[in-house]
C-alpha cells in the first residue's frame, strides 16, 4: 500500500473482445494515455485473465481498484455508471477458470488467496451486442471517449485520497 498523501492505482480493463460489447474494457484500457494519469496509476488490459488480476492484487501494492467491464445497467446501451463494489464478497466457492472469472469472482479469488485492496470502482457500461463479433456496437463505441475520461479522472481522485463515496451515473 501507498504511503504519504499519494495511493496507488491499478486500472483494469476486462472483458472478451471476441464478444461484441463485453469487450468494452479492453477498448477505454487500450485508449487510456498513461502519461495522462497520475505517477502512481498503473493501466493494464486483463481480458480474461481473471486469475492474473487477483495474482497482480496479491502483494498490496494497489490501494484501489478501478475495473472497466460492461456491466448490466439501467438505461439504453452505452450508459456509463461508476459502481462501488465490495472487495470482499459474501459467500460463494472459489471456482477458478482462467479464462472466465468475472469480477466478483476475482475479488473472490483474491480474498480467498489472503489478499485484498482497499477500494474497488466499476467503471461500468451497458451493453448492446454480447454475440460472437469482434466490434463494439455503435452506442458502446461512442460511450468509449467518455469512459476514458471518467476513468482518468477517477485516477486522479483516488491517487489524491479525494474519494467519492457514492456510487454515481456518468
Amino acid at each position: 500500500m501507498s504511503t504519504g498523501g499519494s495511493r496507488n492505482v491499478l486500472v483494469a480493463g476486462i472483458g472478451n473482445v471476441f464478444l461484441g460489447d463485453d469487450g468494452f474494457g479492453v477498448e477505454v484500457v487500450r485508449r487510456l494515455d498513461p502519461a495522462e494519469l497520475p505517477a502512481t496509476a498503473d493501466v493494464a488490459d486483463y481480458g480474461i485473465r481473471g486469475v492474473h488480476l487477483a495474482y497482480e492484487l496479491l502483494d498490496g501494492r494497489y490501494d484501489t481498484l478501478i475495473l472497466v467491464d460492461a456491466v448490466p445497467l439501467d438505461g439504453p446501451p452505452g450508459t456509463l455508471a461508476v459502481i462501488e463494489a465490495d472487495d470482499r464478497p459474501a459467500g460463494g466457492d472459489v471456482a477458478i477458470d482462467g479464462h472466465g472469472l468475472h469480477p466478483d469472482a476475482v475479488l473472490r479469488l483474491l480474498n480467498h488467496l489472503g489478499g485484498g485492496v482497499e477500494r474497488v470502482v466499476i467503471v461500468g457500461c451497458r451493453p448492446a451486442v454480447l454475440d460472437e463479433v469482434m466490434e463494439l456496437s455503435e452506442p458502446v463505441a461512442a460511450a468509449v471517449e467518455g469512459a476514458v475520461r471518467l476513468v482518468a479522472e477517477l485516477a486522479w481522485q483516488e491517487a489524491a485520497g479525494k474519494i467519492e463515496r457514492e456510487t454515481t451515473d456518468a
